[in-house]
């Protein structure tokens, strides 16, 4: 058994040090906006310059600040070796790895259960199959924390609704774990008690540090943004671009490409009322689902997986890293309810492996327009519709034990 463990431990690390190397060689500068952006805003904050989501608005939530300046602090070391471009990106590389394996290591245990070696096991493959945008981007670190958390749902859903509450703060899409544990677990209570006291100690914080006018500056800052290319929604307009009829415009502004055809402003603009009607209906069926007596094993994972997903396909963003929010509920999913993770599963794993054929390897064709990466990225976005019906299904399919008879699987 424990051999299992090494053997998925050794594999788990090694994943890294092939993702960390692949975007230091891989065309479209894959691991770019780690040191086009986060080395600078990290170290302007350190300098006395502007600090984003305090002095200016920003993006992110303001912790995401946070692991940006702790790579900094990693990175000293190794600046005058390597050069402080090349010390920061290792010092990126080198905080996802050690939080993934924090989440790995609490995942997996010492011996590790088979549901525990398998949800392992998945994690790297996916990690191995979606490149390395599965490290160079902020949300890089949010999935080991939606992990963690994930894992103490049960036995310690207070610290469980903490982590992920903050894992929120930092990049907004594992509120969708929040929102699924709230409404599926027995000890709701405790969980709202632990969510809002993070938050209120996140905005005291920001308040203290003068984030005042900036304080939700990262909610204003997405609704002027376009349809990207990536989105979902941006595949009929992807192929008008192979004949003319549409333009890929990069927006210097949000540092994007995006769509420009007539009506698009349209679909941009549609696209968020559509995913807020869409998060409320699905959380609404799990509470009536919850309110029936369906078990938190069987009612969180697809719950978790809907939100996340609808979160995914009614984006107007739709950057190839979103496609890293899929891997913690499908790992939750393996923890808790094994059973019927399986398609789930490989979906998402054939998702990942399309986003890295697209990004970084065809990324170049894509944005001239060209047929091949516009059909991969067609076939990819299909598939994440095609999981969106799959974990809706099986949030229908979850049990009740009052109200009305168990469903049959």
């Amino acid at each position: 058994m424990k051999a299992r463990v090494a053997a998925a431990w050794a594999a788990f690390l090694a994943a890294h040090v092939l993702i960390a190397w692949l975007g230091w060689v891989l065309p479209t500068q894959p691991m770019g906006d780690v040191v086009l952006v986060y080395q600078p805003w990290s170290s302007a904050a350190l300098s006395g310059g502007p600090i984003v989501g305090i002095t200016e608005s920003w993006v992110y939530p303001q912790p995401a600040l946070l692991p940006m300046l702790l790579t900094q602090l990693i990175a000293w070391p190794l600046n005058g070796v390597v050069g402080t471009t090349g010390a920061y990106l290792i010092g990126w590389a080198v905080l996802v790895t050690a939080v993934d394996a924090v989440g790995f290591g609490l995942l997996v245990g010492r011996t590790g259960t088979a549901a525990r070696r398998s949800a392992g096991w998945f994690w790297t493959t996916a990690l191995v199959l979606l490149g390395p945008i599965a490290m160079y981007r902020i949300d890089a670190i949010t999935v080991p924390l939606a992990v963690i958390g994930g894992c103490w749902l049960v036995k310690r859903p207070a610290v469980a609704a903490a982590i992920l509450t903050f894992a929120a703060w930092i990049k907004i899409w594992p509120g969708a774990l929040v929102a699924a544990a709230v409404v599926a677990a027995k000890a709701r209570m405790r969980m709202l008690l632990a969510i809002l006291t993070v938050i209120a100690g996140i905005i005291v914080v920001l308040f203290v540090l003068g984030a005042d006018r900036h304080l939700f500056g990262f909610v204003f800052e997405q609704t002027g943004r376009g349809l990207q290319i990536e989105a979902v929604a941006a595949t009929p307009f992807l192929w008008l671009a192979t004949a003319g009829a549409a333009s890929i415009d990069y927006s210097h502004e949000i540092l994007t490409f995006q769509i420009g055809a007539p009506g698009v402003e349209i679909v941009a603009a549609l696209l968020t009322p559509l995913m807020a009607l869409a998060v409320a209906a699905v959380v609404s069926y799990g509470a009536v689902k919850a309110a029936r007596g369906a078990s938190f094993p069987r009612l969180f994972p697809p719950l978790a997986l809907t939100i996340v997903t609808v979160l995914i396909v009614t984006n107007k963003v739709g950057s190839p890293q979103f496609q890293t929010w899929l891997i913690a509920p499908i790992i939750l999913w393996i923890l808790f309810d094994r059973t019927h993770s399986g398609l789930p599963a490989g979906l998402t794993l054939a998702i990942s492996a399309l986003t890295f054929l697209v990004y970084p390897l065809t990324y170049a064709g894509l944005l001239a327009a060209e047929t091949v990466p516009i059909l991969l990225l067609t076939l990819r976005n299909a598939l994440v519709i095609v999981l969106l019906i799959v974990a809706v299904r099986a949030l229908f399919r979850v049990p009740s034990t009052r109200g009305s008879s168990p469903q049959r699987n």
